[in-house]
């Protein structure tokens, strides 16, 4: 791999042994996929995908330490993703203990994040995009991240550039202030090999389009085909939600990293369907492929029975999308003539981004707790690593939740039906 003079420099050592070290392993990590030469990182902010001081992470930990000795701390501040759970979130003894146990590495581990530079105590989100947050990178920026969800709408969505990293090698990247140049890095990387033809008869459920797009695509880029028909060509605050959900299924039930949507997503703007390779394959998406992806879903859970809790907000709601699910919910709960929800509902957003909510909308957020809602900073993945949580019947509207746990999907009505009385699982 070529060097430039600064890079030669931390080689030789001139920054300290540890530099050198995180250099090296970038090195190897390029070179394993081909890349030529290391470009700076542009993005006024990294993010960080380890949020939870997990029990089983001490080795991480140790390299964190022994970095830090070393000198080598990122060099711009930074956004991680979400802790594993909050002291108002309710749950039962057992549980609190076994969380202990699992996050207990929590403390030692935010107390290294505020040597390295985390923006602040609320920086936990693994949707730090989000203008409350404000880690918004600008169209081209060169990015080390590693939140798959986060990748794939900064990438998509904004129109940044960022590989889907590893936790240490993003680590690695922020701290070295470079990136190897290969993949989605690249303007030959950033073009699709698929064609998403999307001919459904009504807008899909992000979740399921995107599980859709990810089962067909694997790691490869699709440019989407049809959906600027309900979305239109402007991202609004409702089209930026929506795309946020459908890339993270996308990344979860695949690895797509980056998709590009006709006439809508920056790049498709700019440059249209010369993104599409010459030899790229066309794929349909219509109601009966989402019904068909929908039914694949295995049930997950070791017990039948009534559900026992619920999740939403997997990637973290946006303000707006906690506004529109509490309308949601007093709906549901008016028509079925209840004033509170027959199982505990956890709705997950960033802390900034509940702040502003609880401030400008007080009476929704008055309203969420009369009805049994806790609205928290926590990650669901990480709060389900918990062993005890596979014994709970929990559900969900979120694909990354169900793939990456035993939660058991259930399309948004549906979920909104069964927490309201409406209906059973």
């Amino acid at each position: 791999m070529i060097l430039n003079d600064e890079l030669l420099s931390v080689q030789n050592g001139e920054q300290g042994d540890a530099m050198r070290r995180v250099l090296n392993t970038l090195v190897m990590y390029g070179e394993a996929f081909g890349a030529e030469r290391m470009v700076k990182i542009t993005g006024e902010m990294g993010h960080a995908v380890i949020g939870t001081g997990s029990l089983t992470w001490g080795p991480v930990f140790d390299l964190m330490d022994r970095l830090m000795d070393g000198g080598a701390i990122p060099r711009q501040s930074f956004t991680t993703d979400p802790r594993g759970t909050e002291d108002h979130v309710p749950v039962n003894f057992a549980d609190q203990v076994m969380f202990k146990l699992i996050f207990s590495n929590q403390k030692r581990m935010e107390k290294q994040w505020e040597r390295m530079g985390i923006k602040d105590a609320n920086a936990y989100t693994c949707t730090a995009y989000m203008e409350e947050v404000g880690n918004i990178p600008k169209y081209g920026d060169i990015l080390g991240w590693a939140e798959s969800s986060a990748v794939s709408y900064v990438n998509s969505v904004i129109g940044a550039r960022c590989n889907r990293n590893s936790g240490i090698l993003e680590l690695m990247s922020n701290i070295l202030g470079y990136v190897p140049e290969f993949g989605l890095l690249t303007d030959e990387g950033r073009k699709a090999s698929w064609i998403i033809d999307v001919q459904c008869s009504e807008l899909s459920e992000p979740q399921l389009l995107g599980s859709a797009i990810g089962f067909r695509c694997v790691e490869d880029v699709p440019y989407i085909k049809g959906l600027d028909r309900w979305l239109g060509t402007e991202l609004t605050h409702t089209v930026k939600d929506y795309l946020k959900d459908m890339g993270a299924a996308a990344a979860s039930n695949g690895s797509v990293g980056l998709y590009h949507v006709d006439h809508l997503t920056p790049e498709a703007v700019n440059h249209g369907k010369s993104l599409i390779r010459e030899d790229a394959r066309v794929f349909v998406i219509d109601d009966a492929e989402i019904e068909r992806v929908k039914a694949s879903y295995p049930m997950p859970w070791e017990s039948e029975g009534e559900p026992q809790l619920a999740f939403a907000g997997c990637p973290h709601f946006s303000k707006q999308q906690l506004c529109i699910w509490t309308d949601r919910l007093q709906k549901g709960l008016e028509k079925n003539g209840r004033n509170q929800t027959v199982i505990p509902v956890i709705f997950c957003a960033a802390p900034d981004v509940i702040a502003a909510f609880e401030k400008e909308f007080p009476e929704k957020a008055a309203y969420l707790k009369e009805i049994g809602v806790t609205v928290s900073g926590l990650c669901p993945l990480s709060f389900t690593s918990n062993p005890l949580s596979d014994k709970i019947r929990i559900i969900t509207a979120s694909n990354k939740l169900r793939y990456y746990s035993k939660a058991r999907f259930f399309a948004e009505e549906e979920l909104i039906d069964i927490i309201t009385g409406g209906r059973s699982a």
